[in-house]
């Protein structure tokens, strides 16, 4: 089942969005209620301004996201990534993660200007706010998706203003083919439909190999290299 990415500016109502999405599935897709994951980065206990004010914690903290990530997705289940997915090389690394599973996925962009979610930030509760400085370092790096990137792509750019497409969502999500995934990484099969004849015809080739070497060679003389061989054999008398 699919993966749904968000991504946004901090306070720009990703949450909101992604229980909005949650809450239309369940009505209308009953049979999914059971598989819906919420990954976020409450649930996975970070702390905002501690994290993100250093890269070896950032760092750490997305490696726990995308674990939970790889953990949860399958063909089975709905994932959603409630976080700030700031990063297209992340975007990209989770695309990829959803490839392997064979599974769809897209990316809902929280659109807000600096001014609306400095507004937001500050009207919530002390212990959720971000640290200002942090706001500002996280607004200023942030990657915006593209729609020309495959990882980024579909994108589905909503503001404040804005009611989310949660069918239009739906749809890609559940009536869209998933992208092939990349042949290094996938299992190769143990065998070949024809790996009893390959084996029976190079075990003869080799077989006749020796009786010629045999009628050409003194036993003892010298070592001899076989077809198909990277080890030379010497013939011994009995």
């Amino acid at each position: 089942m699919p993966l749904v990415i968000m991504t946004g500016f901090p306070c720009s109502g990703k949450s909101l969005r992604a229980q909005q999405l949650i809450d239309y599935i369940n009505a209308n897709y009953p049979d999914s209620v059971d598989h819906i994951h919420l990954i976020s980065d409450h649930n996975q206990m970070v702390d905002r301004n501690k994290v993100y004010e250093a890269s070896i914690q950032e760092k750490s903290a997305r490696g726990h996201l995308k674990a939970a990530v790889e953990r949860l997705i399958s063909n089975k289940e709905i994932v959603i990534l409630d976080s700030l997915n700031y990063i297209k090389g992340f975007r990209y690394e989770l695309y990829c993660i959803s490839k392997s599973a064979k599974t769809t996925h897209c990316v809902i962009f929280c659109a807000e200007m600096k001014e609306q979610v400095e507004e937001w930030n500050y009207e919530r509760e002390n212990s959720q706010q971000y640290r200002q400085d942090i706001l500002d370092a996280l607004i200023m790096r942030f990657e915006p998706p593209d729609p020309r990137n495959r990882w980024d792509s579909p994108l589905f750019v909503v503001q404040k203003v804005d009611q989310l497409p949660c069918q239009t969502i739906c749809d890609a999500l559940f009536h869209r083919k998933p992208p092939p995934p990349n042949q290094s990484t996938q299992c190769q099969p143990l065998s070949t439909d024809n790996l009893l004849f390959e084996m029976e015809k190079i075990t003869m080739e080799m077989i006749t190999a020796i009786f010629q070497r045999q009628n050409k060679h003194i036993p003892g003389e010298e070592m001899v290299l076989l077809p198909k061989s990277k080890e030379k054999i010497s013939f011994i008398l009995l």
